[in-house]
């Protein structure tokens, strides 16, 4: 089964999630797969490219079965270096980028979504890091894209508070663009639809003269974020995360 859809039709790049029974949580096999979409759509000549998930939630992030795979470097750096990359690829993706939320939009699922120029939610998604749950910290750029959207404070005050919010606090918060009680790929199709009305060349000028400028720290950021995964996944905070979350316990951390 393919984990990620690509639709093309009325100049628009559909790239769906398909993980259903996981809630869209990436394993490394998604993650390539994703890359490889990106890949296809940066060189077709769709104006617009929407990223939703199928099933009931828009990404759970990343997939924990994976962490036992973690303790060997090689599928770790593999794993977070094409992490990186798929976050880079959309942030400066020559198109203008939807994501259509629903249901929940959780770690590294939240990153991916905040890539795009409009993010779109319904007023019942959940969205949240909880990283810190598993004794990680946020990756695929979350801390650059947090701090784009909230500043630096909230950014950190809402990475340590384990607490998801919903699509009228996200709103509130600036974290989602557009509020729907629509089904969110059909709210997002209509917006798509009048964007290709737009002239679309001269508001990607002013996209790409804001990231270009913004690409080497968010380069940066994504690196800083590999190291740290790395350091933390070796503490007795993380184990117990994993532990907790496997037997669907709340956890004990000791700071250590």
């Amino acid at each position: 089964m393919d984990t990620v859809i690509l639709e093309s039709y009325n100049h628009t790049s559909f790239i769906y999630l398909n993980r259903p029974e996981r809630y869209n949580a990436f394993n490394k096999k998604m993650l390539k797969e994703l890359w490889n979409v990106l890949e296809t759509v940066e060189k077709n000549d769709d104006k617009i490219v929407m990223l939703a998930g199928y099933g009931n939630a828009f990404s759970a992030g990343g997939d924990v079965g994976m962490m036992k795979d973690f303790a060997d470097k090689e599928f770790f750096d593999d794993v977070m270096k094409t992490i990186g990359k798929i976050v880079l690829k959309l942030y400066m993706m020559p198109k203008i980028v939807l994501s259509a939320v629903h249901g929940s939009a959780a770690g590294l699922g939240l990153s991916l979504a905040l890539t795009a120029d409009y993010v779109i939610a319904q007023h019942e998604t959940r969205l949240g890091m909880l990283f810190l749950g598993i004794g990680l910290a946020p990756d695929g750029g979350g801390h650059f894209l947090l701090k784009e959207r909230l500043g630096t404070n909230k950014a950190k005050q809402f990475t340590w508070n384990l607490k998801q919010v919903d699509g009228q606090q996200a709103m509130a918060m600036g974290l989602v663009d557009i509020l729907t009680d629509k089904q969110v790929v059909k709210e997002a199709i209509d917006i798509g639809q009048k964007l290709l009305d737009m002239p679309l060349t001269a508001m990607l000028k002013t996209k790409m003269i804001y990231h270009m400028k913004q690409r080497k720290l968010l380069e940066y950021y994504v690196e800083e974020e590999r190291k740290a995964q790395w350091e933390l996944r070796h503490t007795m905070d993380h184990q117990e995360g994993v532990q907790a979350f496997l037997e669907k316990r709340k956890p004990e951390f000791k700071g250590e």
